[in-house]
């Protein structure tokens, strides 16, 4: 690996951070740099969740009031999500990289329609609190073994779900999405690394990148308005899933 390709990624790694600091969507920039680098996709896919996994910490412990008292909700949405997440990297697993590699195009073209449709799929606050019925379980259920399996575009797909699930204020489903990205990730890194499907140099490289990034998005929140970001994201995604279209 060169310097340049070392620096490269390292910027990719910021960029992630701080889009996803702002509007989300970092996967695209860290998967989309791995694959076009040369890293097949499986490995990529699976690299980009223990990129993201720090970012899912710190949005998790700025919201450990509210997920403490949610706690109920939160370890029935966690083994839900447990179990989802398992399945979910497991099929990853189970596929070959040229099987995997003829999904990228659809997989991205359904994360983007997702992520554009963000504003739209953002709950509204409401304060009917719920518990969660067989449908929340198996939307979630379902969510988890995405979020497993690919990932971007996981978080929007789960606050639209824990709005219809659960129901609640913004913030406390935001609590809950954050708690649980961390064990559908953890999940997966698990299953990723025991699988040997990690390229730990790119993350070595590209996890300090995405943390400073993180940290700089708070400032660039205050600067950029939300919907430039999500344009940007939503053009990379667009132009990496015309990519693989048209080089497969």
């Amino acid at each position: 690996m060169t310097l340049l390709q070392v620096f490269l990624l390292f910027v990719a790694g910021f960029l992630s951070g701080v889009v996803n600091a702002i509007a989300g969507g970092g996967t695209f920039l860290t998967f989309g740099a791995m694959t076009l680098g040369g890293l097949p996709p499986i490995v990529a896919n699976a690299t980009s969740s223990i990129i993201q996994f720090p970012g899912y910490i710190t949005s998790t412990l700025a919201y450990a009031e509210e997920i403490r008292a949610d706690r109920k909700n939160a370890v029935v949405l966690g083994i839900i999500s447990a179990i989802g997440g398992l399945a979910g990297a497991l099929l990853l697993l189970s596929l070959s990289n040229p099987a995997f590699r003829a999904m990228v195009p659809w997989l991205l073209i359904a994360a983007t329609a997702i992520f554009a449709a963000g504003p739209l799929l953002k709950p509204k606050a409401r304060s009917d609190e719920h518990r969660i019925g067989p449908l929340g379980v198996a939307s979630q259920l379902a969510t988890s073994v995405y979020g497993g399996f690919f990932g971007a575009g996981m978080g929007i797909m789960m606050l639209a779900v824990l709005g219809l699930a659960t129901g609640g204020g913004y913030h406390r489903l935001n609590a809950l999405k954050n708690f649980i990205s961390i064990v559908i990730a953890a999940i997966a890194i698990v299953v990723f690394a025991a699988g040997g499907v990690v390229s730990w140099l790119h993350a070595a490289i590209m996890v300090p990148g995405a943390a400073l990034g993180g940290y700089m998005g708070v400032w660039a929140a205050r600067r950029v308005p939300q919907a430039v970001i999500r344009a940007v994201v939503v053009a990379v995604g667009l132009l990496l899933a015309a990519y693989y279209f048209f080089t497969g």
